[in-house]
């Protein structure tokens, strides 16, 4: 043996989203060890190159958990809470923001009772579906700019 090499948990969980979705191919994330080493540092290859692939034995609550990692690690997941007023339509001009940005809503939560907000005001935590970490940095400028000030969980 030459080299051994450590990849992070996001890592694994990038490789593996992308295993799944490039080569519909389903791993337990060690055995995606070999491609995040890749897709972590592809320059350090010269090729060919042939990644191991093994074991298909992942709990399927599991991979839902590591599928919305990489997600997120790819910046394609987003967890945001803003602050906005309690008034008729007040959601519904936010989701419409969010739609103008091609954000894809995945859960909202609609807080209005709680102890740190004013009377007039009601907190909205967001779950997005997003296309990569550009996207999601311009979303935030967007909902930012018009004054939603995101906070990212």
């Amino acid at each position: 043996m030459d080299e051994i090499r450590t990849v992070s948990e996001e890592s694994l969980s990038t490789a593996l989203l992308a295993l799944m979705e490039r080569a519909k191919v389903v791993v337990e994330p060690a055995g995606a060890a070999a491609v995040a080493a890749l897709l972590d540092r592809p320059h350090d290859f010269t090729g060919p190159v042939v990644a191991v692939l093994s074991g298909g034995n992942i709990d399927p609550l599991l991979l839902m958990r590591v599928i919305r990692h990489g997600m997120a690690a790819q910046g394609r997941y987003l967890s945001i809470r803003c602050r906005i007023p309690d008034r008729p339509g007040g959601l519904a001009r936010l989701l419409s923001e969010l739609s103008t940005a091609e954000a894809n809503v995945l859960d909202v939560v609609h807080e209005r009772t709680s102890e740190t907000l004013p009377l007039d005001q009601v907190e909205v935590v967001l779950q997005l579906e997003m296309r990569g970490q550009e996207h999601r940095e311009l979303l935030l400028k967007q909902l930012d700019e018009h004054g939603y000030q995101p906070i990212v969980n």
